[in-house]
């Protein structure tokens, strides 16, 4: 198998995920994935396609990810996973589906609007 390259938005963040045959292994941005997102839910997140496909340990995983949070390229990394695995086999496509792993999430942060302190608050109001 040679290497997919598939990318996944969340937010802010973009994630460019290029998946291969291998032992197992996940590198973000050069590092190890337990070291860059070091919380226990944000590596789970990261892990759901190949619990979902049984895939676990089969494909080397080399993740560049820039722009947002950690969640939101957590976010982002699970669906260009997800992406990549359908490429590798179509017959993934209904269980990642399923579980919602292809669909961008397009929620984004409302702008900030004049007369107002945030996107909706407004300023404290006084009578006199």
């Amino acid at each position: 198998m040679e290497r997919v390259n598939t990318i996944g938005r969340r937010k802010t963040a973009i994630s460019r995920v290029y998946l291969s045959a291998g032992s197992g292994a996940i590198q973000v941005n050069g590092k190890d994935y337990k070291q860059y997102f070091p919380t226990e839910v944000l590596q789970i997140i990261l892990n759901q396609p190949f619990a979902t496909v049984n895939g676990a340990g089969a494909y080397d995983v080399k993740v560049n990810v820039r722009g947002g949070g950690v969640a939101g390229q957590a976010e982002a990394t699970r669906m260009a996973i997800a992406r990549a695995l359908v490429e590798v086999n179509a017959e993934f496509r209904p269980a990642l589906k399923k579980e919602g792993f292809l669909t961008r999430d397009s929620r984004m942060v409302e702008r900030k609007k004049y007369g107002r302190r945030k996107a909706r608050r407004r300023f404290q109001f006084s009578k006199r």
